[in-house]
C-alpha cells in the first residue's frame, strides 16, 4: 500500500467512526452525559484515566463514580466537605482504589480553587513541538499536593518514565479537537491540535505495526512520537484524528 492509498483508507475509516454513532459504548459517552464544562473536564478525566478493561465496565464504573458525587462532579468536588469523601471507601476499579479516587478528588479541588479550568494544567509552551514537556509538567503538579500517595502515581502516566501515556493523550483528544462532528469536545482553546500525541492503545498500535507506520519496538513514549509524525504527514494540523481510523480498523479485525 503506498502512502495515497494509506492516507485513503485512513481518511475513509476516520469519516465512518468520528460520528456520534461511535460514542455510546465508549468511554467518551461519560463527559457527553453533561454540559457544564467543568464537569465534562472532571468527568472526561476520570473516565479516561479508568480506562482499561473492557469499555462497559469502564462505563457502568464511572457512572458508579459520579452518583457518588451526586451526578454534580464539579459542585460536588469543590464543595463537598470531609464527611461527604466516606462513600467512596468502597469504590474500585481494577486496580484503582479509594485511597487514588480520593487524591484525584484532592487535587481537582485544589486545582479548581484557584483555577476555572483544567486546562491551565496542562499547557504547552509555544517553542514545544508536542504536548510532552506539558505531561511531564502535569504530573509533578498532580502529585505536587503534601502526604500525596505513592501508590496513586501508576495511574498517571508520565513521558518522564517513557509511558506511552495513552489515557492522558485519550483525554487531551477529546478536551482539545474540535471539528464539529459531535465526539471530541474542542472545549480546551489554547493547546493546539497539531502538539497532541496519538493515544496509543493494542489495537492502534498492533494496526499501526501492520501498515508499518511505526518500528520501534516497545510501546512507549517515543513510539507514540513515531506514530504521530507519520500521520502528520496526513494532517499535520490534528494528526490525531486518524486515532478513530486505527481503533476502528482494530475492531474490524484488520
Amino acid at each position: 500500500m503506498n502512502k495515497f492509498e494509506l492516507k485513503a483508507l485512513l481518511d475513509e475509516k476516520v469519516a465512518q467512526y468520528n460520528q456520534p454513532g461511535f460514542i455510546a459504548d465508549d468511554p467518551v459517552s461519560i463527559p457527553h452525559s453533561y454540559s457544564r464544562k467543568e464537569d465534562i473536564e472532571i468527568t472526561g478525566f476520570f473516565a479516561a484515566m479508568l480506562a482499561w478493561g473492557q469499555r462497559k465496565t469502564i462505563i457502568n464504573k464511572c457512572r458508579e463514580l459520579f452518583k457518588l458525587m451526586d451526578d454534580a462532579p464539579y459542585e460536588f468536588i469543590v464543595h463537598h466537605k470531609l464527611n461527604d469523601l466516606k462513600r467512596f471507601t468502597r469504590f474500585k476499579h481494577r486496580t484503582f482504589n479509594d485511597t487514588d479516587c480520593l487524591y484525584f478528588i484532592r487535587f481537582l479541588k485544589s486545582h479548581y480553587s484557584k483555577n476555572n479550568s483544567l486546562e491551565t494544567a496542562f499547557q504547552p509552551t509555544e517553542n514545544e513541538a508536542d504536548i510532552e514537556g506539558a505531561l511531564v509538567r502535569f504530573h509533578k503538579k498532580f502529585f505536587s499536593l503534601e502526604d500525596f500517595p505513592p501508590r496513586t502515581k501508576k495511574h498517571v502516566a508520565t513521558p518522564e518514565r517513557k509511558s506511552a501515556c495513552k489515557r492522558i493523550n485519550m483525554y487531551l483528544r477529546w478536551m482539545v479537537r474540535d471539528d464539529q462532528r459531535g465526539v471530541d469536545f474542542g472545549i480546551w482553546k489554547s493547546i493546539p491540535t497539531s502538539k497532541l500525541i496519538c493515544p496509543c492503545d493494542l489495537h492502534v498500535e498492533r494496526v499501526a505495526r501492520k501498515l508499518k507506520m511505526i518500528k520501534r519496538k516497545p510501546m512507549d513514549w517515543l513510539t507514540a512520537v513515531e506514530l504521530t509524525a507519520q500521520l502528520r504527514k496526513f494532517d499535520p494540523n490534528d494528526p490525531v484524528k486518524y486515532d478513530f481510523a486505527l481503533f476502528g480498523l482494530g475492531l474490524e479485525g484488520f
